[in-house]
């Protein structure tokens, strides 16, 4: 291994342990409470290392939402390269790994909901903002694709395929963040997977070509 090449795995162990400090930190005390200070003494590393990673804690944060998107797209592209799965039977496993992906990460909704309804685009580099954005439209652009390959089949009414992944990813982060409110009232209720799979089916009917009664944009 070269010296650059060792700098550079080098650089992302580092990175990746800050990632891990800052991410038990966050679910532990919330993004809020938490402060660089609190996230180099876990990592056992300066505040002034931290800043040579990242700029901002925004920043930070929003690097935990890439590596999750990341996680998202690669179980969403096994089921898209699944050539022995329908359109339908695809959309349903999309939703598997939104499930999945929710399970690996009970950050993604907080992820998602600061970087896109705060000011946090306007703190973090051009670079993360255009990860972020090209793995978005991976995932979506893999949704949309499936859903017109349902329409080419006779399966699926006709419509815009970009419009039903925006559809279809709605019904995924709405349900999520309106059963994570009522399981902080209530711990012990947790109907997100139920209710999922019941939005889902709902969904992948209205969608179907035999059976919606929704006329198809021409």
């Amino acid at each position: 291994m070269g010296i650059q090449d060792r700098k550079k795995r080098e650089k992302n162990l580092r990175c990746q342990q800050i990632q891990r400090a800052a991410k038990e930190l966050f679910l532990l005390k919330g993004f809020n409470s938490t402060t660089i200070e609190d996230i180099a003494k876990k990592a056992e590393l300066s505040p002034a290392t931290i800043y040579l990673y990242f700029k901002s804690k925004d920043e930070l944060f929003a690097s935990l939402n890439f590596i999750t998107l990341q996680y998202l797209v690669d179980e969403m592209k096994k089921v898209y390269d699944n050539k022995s799965l329908s359109p339908k039977e695809k959309m349903l496993k999309f939703k598997e790994g939104m499930y999945k992906t929710y399970k690996y990460d009970p950050l993604m909704l907080r992820n998602i909901m600061h970087i896109q309804l705060e000011d946090t685009l306007s703190v973090i580099s051009e670079e993360l903002i255009n990860k972020l954005n090209s793995l978005s439209q991976k995932g979506m652009s893999m949704i949309a694709e499936v859903y017109e390959e349902g329409v080419r089949q006779g399966k699926f009414i006709k419509g815009h395929g970009m419009a039903h992944a925006d559809i279809m990813w709605g019904i995924f982060t709405g349900l999520l963040l309106w059963e994570e409110s009522k399981r902080r009232l209530n711990p012990k209720k947790d109907f997100l997977r139920p209710t999922l799979d019941r939005a889902f089916d709902i969904f992948c009917r209205g969608i179907e070509k035999s059976n919606s009664g929704i006329a198809s944009e021409k």
